[in-house]
């Protein structure tokens, strides 16, 4: 079964590794910061029904998070050491990752693999749907955006949610280095669409309970902060805040999103959720009968990302050696199908739903996508490096 049959069968008759080559280039060409993941020959294309289905479960999840005890039941999420002061009331991102996979009917349907309370590729996305569409000449009625969104109103709802009421130039874009990022590509072109400086967390100053940056010798005070940073990357340097802005301390500075979001809104809430979409999910220390079925489910650290340590193919040895089994989930195995049609066979895909959600808005919106295409065991770079029509790519769908 494949993914929206028409427009693929089109897509790929008139496919060339030239064209690949010079959407590559023109992509390249957008920004200072080089590309330095993979980027998929295709995009995906979705049916109508799959995107409904996609927007359906979106907002069944989104129910959740929008509860009033949601920061009840998510505080044991933050780790005591990153947990930062002054959080505000909602995620400002909020970022779902949907394997394509197939029901017992043999149906096409969008199972829940993630979720983060953190911000996502919201700048490189726009640049990449634009080439896509220019260089492949995709049909005008096929969008990357949702909620009746285009790329002008998209962009004006970014910088309602990451610049407010600021200048530009009193927001930064931050990173631990920001430059050397895999992402700083998105980082560069983000301030190319709303004009906020790239930072790293070095070039941030204290000034009392304020913080600076220099420009050309003059102090430029800092009224919110679009973090990009996850402290997993800091982890490993225990001096670190003797040489840098403690960033956990009481600050006259807005987070977009606060850092405690990233926990909180995380594989933390997959026990919370139900749903068809959910994949069954419980923590460890609350499994009492281990399943006889193993060979259906994963282990994962509620507290790594980017896919470490977790275990795939489960044994009952690996359950009981896990020495703090509340920081572990148990989750019920997500089978991708492999729905997109490659020259050479089908492609497994992640889409991840994007919304954005400024302060003054009730809930957040649903905004744009970012989707990857596997052929490996699992979604992720090293799963896939000697392979071709895979990687980051983006889903068009109807408008």
């Amino acid at each position: 079964m494949t993914m929206n049959p028409p427009t693929r069968k089109t897509y790929n008759a008139n496919f060339t590794d030239e064209k690949y080559r010079l959407f590559l280039e023109k992509l390249g060409d957008a920004s200072p910061a080089k590309i330095e993941f993979r980027v998929a020959e295709t995009p995906v294309f979705l049916t109508d029904d799959f995107r409904d289905k996609l927007i359906t479960a979106g907002n069944d999840i989104v129910k959740t998070i929008l509860q009033p005890d949601f920061k009840e039941l998510t505080k044991r999420a933050i780790p005591e050491k990153w947990n930062v002061a002054n959080e505000n009331d909602h995620p400002h991102f909020i970022a779902l990752d949907f394997g394509v996979c197939k029901d017992a009917s043999g149906n096409i349907v969008p199972k829940l693999i993630e979720l983060q309370g953190f911000p996502s590729l919201f700048g490189f996305q726009v640049f990449l749907g634009d080439a896509y569409k220019e260089v492949f000449d995709l049909p005008d009625d096929l969008s990357i955006y949702f909620s009746g969104l285009d790329k002008e109103t998209y962009i004006e709802l970014l910088k309602k949610t990451i610049v407010g009421p600021y200048r530009p130039d009193e927001v930064v874009i931050m990173d631990v280095n920001a430059p050397h990022q895999k992402t700083a590509v998105d980082f560069y072109l983000t301030e190319k669409l709303i004009g906020t400086p790239v930072v790293s967390l070095s070039d941030l100053k204290q000034d009392g309970k304020k913080l600076f940056y220099e420009l050309n010798g003059e102090r430029k005070y800092i009224k919110r902060i679009y973090n990009r940073l996850i402290f997993d990357e800091i982890e490993g340097d225990p001096d670190i805040f003797n040489h840098v802005v403690d960033i956990r301390q009481p600050l006259d500075v807005e987070w977009i999103t606060h850092p405690n979001w990233f926990y909180r809104v995380s594989k933390f809430t997959m026990p919370f959720l139900t749903g068809d979409h959910i994949p069954k999910t419980r923590f460890l220390d609350q499994v009492t009968d281990v399943p006889a079925d193993l060979e259906n489910y994963v282990l994962k650290p509620l507290f790594s990302f980017a896919g470490q340590g977790v275990i795939i193919d489960v044994t009952a040895q690996d359950i009981a050696t896990i020495k703090d089994p509340e920081n572990w989930i148990l989750q019920e195995k997500v089978n991708y199908e492999p729905v997109v049609q490659a020259p050479d066979g089908g492609v497994k895909v992640e889409v991840r739903l994007l919304y954005l959600w400024p302060n003054g808005d009730e809930k957040p919106t649903l905004a744009i996508n970012l989707s990857r295409l596997s052929r490996g065991k699992m979604i992720g770079v090293r799963y896939n490096q000697d392979f071709d029509w895979v990687g980051g790519t983006i889903a068009f769908a109807r408008i």
